[in-house]
């Protein structure tokens, strides 16, 4: 009797142990618990370098894995076609240097956007245009800082925490903010490439 097994296998998986079973990188569903038990612990892969690196797996592995182990199993792939294990050697957090990275990243986005502001504002000259606005509206020439300034600089501030959906570790709602948006394009985009790259570099063809 065949026992069917579902498979959903992660497009990435970063590990930091040597021995990858099948659980550490996807689900498995069967009606037989005992036997998704076993398809569970089955292993996938074996580390042998001792350093961080990338490695691309086809399904059809983890297929002849699986039937080799038992015959009787039928495999239904419903995830990834092909997949990475990210292997990174365990190591200590470094607290000091990972802090100093996040400070770093703070004062380059901070410095670079107040430059992108004041670039702008003194490519459009807002000065001039709230002087303007102040004199029509007033009847009168602004003796300085006026409430259009002040009404500029809040709005600012509150439509980029309103776009980019963040304040401090308060989210303003549940949809991904534009910035986790693009880190999960860019990282599909990368593994996309890996795997493609991977496919590429096995079937060369001579066409000279």
């Amino acid at each position: 009797m065949k026992n069917t097994v579902y498979v959903k296998l992660n497009q990435i998986t970063e590990l930091t142990h040597k021995d990858v079973v099948l659980k550490d990188v996807a689900q498995v569903y069967c009606d037989d618990q005992n036997i998704m038990n076993k398809c569970n612990a089955m292993k996938v892969m074996t580390v042998k370098l001792d350093k961080k690196r990338r490695y691309i797996i086809s399904a059809l592995d983890v297929t002849r894995k699986l039937i080799q182990m038992d015959p009787t199993l039928e495999v239904s792939h419903v995830g990834e076609v092909d997949f990475i294990i990210a292997y990174k050697p365990p190591s200590p957090p470094s607290y000091i240097w990972e802090w100093s990275k996040t400070v770093f990243v703070c004062a380059v986005c901070f410095f670079g956007a107040a430059f992108a502001i004041m670039t702008f504002n003194n490519d459009v000259n807002v000065t001039d245009v709230f002087g303007e606005v102040y004199r029509l509206v007033m009847g009168y020439e602004s003796g300085g800082f006026t409430v259009l300034e002040v009404s500029y600089s809040v709005g600012l501030a509150v439509g980029i925490i309103g776009f980019f959906n963040h304040f401090a570790s308060i989210k303003l709602n549940t949809d991904p903010t534009p910035l986790e948006v693009e880190m999960r394009l860019y990282e599909d985009n990368i593994s996309k490439t890996l795997i493609a790259e991977d496919g590429r570099e096995e079937t060369k063809i001579d066409i000279t």
